[in-house]
């Protein structure tokens, strides 16, 4: 039996149309998954179910009855938290049950309240507040609080797209937990594809808006629980998630062509005044051929930082070789001390012990023979994006005419593709054209070194996908030494060489290097049809699970 149903629902702003001729109908206890890029409706989607907003043609049915606005049988649970920051655990999880169940005396709410915070696993934080506890157990006071109203459904807004992976797989195994027992009906919006098959009955994905409508539904037909390691070895999983996968890309194809592809200007043949080459005495002492093996060179890098409570060390003994034009990708949880490593590399932090050696000049500050895209673009908002991207340009080509570095800004923003934006101002575009620029500007500085820092970490999944296709299509042509930090075990393999894994912090070092055997170019589709892909995804996730603490480090 539906519990509910959308009928012909379509919701616009001003206008500007969201969504487009839904029809929809979820049975009584089933989880189904809403997946789709940014900008598709998702939200509005959940909005209208939840009664916050009120389609503009269509009906939303609740058991038949239309839906007239917000109701203690619905409950939310949104992206960001939503706590009262002055109140404890138990006090704004309290706000909720004595809202919905003013009928009971305050011992039965008190139960319920109790009942809520014990669900989640909060117990032992129930008189904390906010500003005490981490980003999981935040949210995981919104699913206390949603919970304690006792709903009929339960709708979930991207509830985890803000945390990091370690966390975020723990609330989804208490999420799938938690619905095993109950039984509810649950609507999860997502962009994590993986995320919809580990927790879904059935994922219906929506096309790219404007105006977005509903993809086919896809049937996720695996046993219950699902483990994301074993998963690796289950076929009817992989074929699932080559199909989802494939769909959604189609799908996005139409969108990124509209971004604009064109060519653009050729790149001029002048040298960045980065391209000095190294001192001679140390060309001399390394000998042929091994200054590119040893291009860029970690030993014994620490970092320790003064605390109230003394000297804490978070990255101890960092030792890595990379040979010239090598991509290597850093993962580990946070805390891991990767961004720590990845500043002292780009000068911006200080080095407490060893050293870093690039091409054959010890790095002791900032320089533009490193460029780094850091996980907001850190744009000027007031400045075009061909104008935020002149700026590092006119610093490391002094000597070039005025057209050939307006010719080498063109280049890098249509390779990007943005050649119909570029002329718009930073504060216009959408935070993955702002990604885009921050990719440009990177490349446009020909550095010796290309630094990531979890680039596409603020991106949807999706809109993630199309800008590493990106990446890897202008990295192709430069073939820049790059690290790239991230926690993203699919995002590792796709783009680097090798994965380099770091154990938890503190005294953080390398606890493992995978080599990624895998040709190039490399697309996702391609990965996930490549027969060592799953081999070496399983490799990662099992450390990244095992909780690793100063493991023995692998020779580089």
């Amino acid at each position: 039996m539906a519990i509910l149903e959308l009928k012909g629902v379509s919701k616009s702003y001003g206008a500007t149309p969201v969504l487009r001729d839904i029809d929809l109908s979820i049975a009584e206890g089933e989880f189904v998954a809403i997946v789709g890029f940014s900008g598709s409706g998702k939200t509005t989607l959940i909005n209208l179910i939840a009664g916050l907003a009120e389609p503009d043609t269509g009906a939303v049915l609740m058991r038949g009855q239309p839906v007239r606005g917000p109701g203690p049988e619905r409950g939310l649970v949104f992206q960001s938290y939503s706590l009262m920051p002055w109140l404890s655990v138990k006090e704004n999880v309290a706000l909720a049950v004595d809202s919905v169940h003013k009928e009971q005396d305050s011992a039965a709410r008190g139960v319920l309240t109790r009942r809520a915070v014990e669900t989640v696993g909060l117990g032992h934080a129930a008189d904390r507040r906010p500003k005490e506890l981490s980003g999981g157990m935040r949210q995981r006071v919104g699913f206390a609080r949603a919970l304690a109203m006792s709903p009929e459904m339960l709708l979930l807004d991207e509830p985890l797209s803000a945390l990091d992976a370690l966390t975020r797989a723990k609330l989804q195994d208490e999420i799938e937990a938690i619905w095993r027992k109950d039984r509810k009906t649950v609507i999860l919006i997502t962009n994590d594809v993986d995320e919809a098959i580990l927790l879904a009955d059935r994922i219906v994905p929506l096309t790219p808006g404007p105006g977005a409508t509903l993809g086919p539904a896809f049937t996720v037909d695996l046993p219950r629980p699902r483990d994301r390691a074993a998963v690796n070895h289950d076929p009817d999983f992989k074929r699932l998630r080559a199909t989802v996968t494939a769909w959604l890309m189609e799908a996005g194809v139409a969108r990124a062509a509209q971004s604009g592809t064109a060519d653009g200007p050729a790149l001029p043949d002048v040298q960045p005044i980065t391209a000095a080459p190294p001192p001679k005495a140390y060309l001399a002492a390394q000998g042929p051929g091994l200054s590119d093996d040893r291009y860029l060179e970690f030993t014994r890098l620490t970092k320790t930082f003064a605390t109230p409570k003394g000297p804490l060390t978070i990255v101890d003994g960092f030792d890595l070789k990379m040979r010239k034009g090598e991509f290597v990708s850093l993962i580990g949880h946070s805390g891991c001390g990767k961004s720590t490593v990845l500043s002292m590399v780009a000068g911006l932090a200080d080095v407490t012990s060893g050293g870093i050696v690039l091409d054959g000049r010890e790095i002791d500050g900032a320089g533009p023979d490193r460029a780094v895209v850091f996980q907001a673009p850190s744009l000027f908002p007031w400045l075009t994006a061909y104008e935020n991207v002149m700026l590092g340009v006119e610093r490391v080509y002094p000597h070039a005419k005025k057209a050939e570095r307006a010719d080498i800004a063109r280049y890098y923003l249509s390779r990007v593709g943005l050649s119909d934006s570029m002329d718009r101002k930073a504060s216009e575009l959408s935070n993955g054209m702002k990604q885009r620029v921050g990719i440009a500007r990177a490349f446009a500085l020909s550095p010796k070194l290309l630094l990531l820092d979890e680039p596409f970490g603020m991106l949807d999944s999706l809109t993630r996908w199309e800008l590493q296709e990106v990446l890897m299509e202008v990295w192709a042509r430069t073939r820049v030494t790059a690290v790239c930090v991230t926690h993203d075990v699919d995002e590792a393999l796709l783009l680097a060489d090798r994965v380099v894994m770091m154990t938890n912090g503190p005294n953080a070092r390398i606890g493992h290097i995978l080599e990624v055997d895998l040709p190039r170019p490399r697309t996702r589709q391609t990965l996930l049809e490549h027969p060592r892909y799953y081999e070496y995804r399983e490799e990662l996730l099992n450390f990244l699970e095992g909780g690793h603490h100063s493991a023995p480090q692998k020779a580089a």
